[in-house]
């Protein structure tokens, strides 16, 4: 039982002051995860983008503008 207190005192003591050995054991526990999911989301970004905007049909009235102008409402300033 003293021998894994032992273990465990000095595996905590190594992960807390030696910044080598947290970053050896972040990369074993969450590094590869997010090097996949960075693969992953730049996968779907360039088919997104390769896809892009089509369109098919343009309408006749495109050019033209719906406003047309409209009424005026008088306000008055508050101060």
């Amino acid at each position: 039982m003293k021998i894994l207190f032992n273990v465990l005192v000095i595996f905590f003591l190594l992960l807390a002051f030696v910044p080598v050995f947290r970053r050896f054991m972040f990369h074993l526990l969450v590094g590869r995860q997010l090097v996949k999911e960075q693969k992953r989301q730049a996968k779907a970004y360039e088919q997104k983008t390769k896809a892009g905007i089509r369109v098919d049909v343009v309408p006749p009235d495109a050019n033209q503008s719906r406003f047309r102008g409209g009424e005026y409402v008088d306000y008055e300033e508050v101060k």
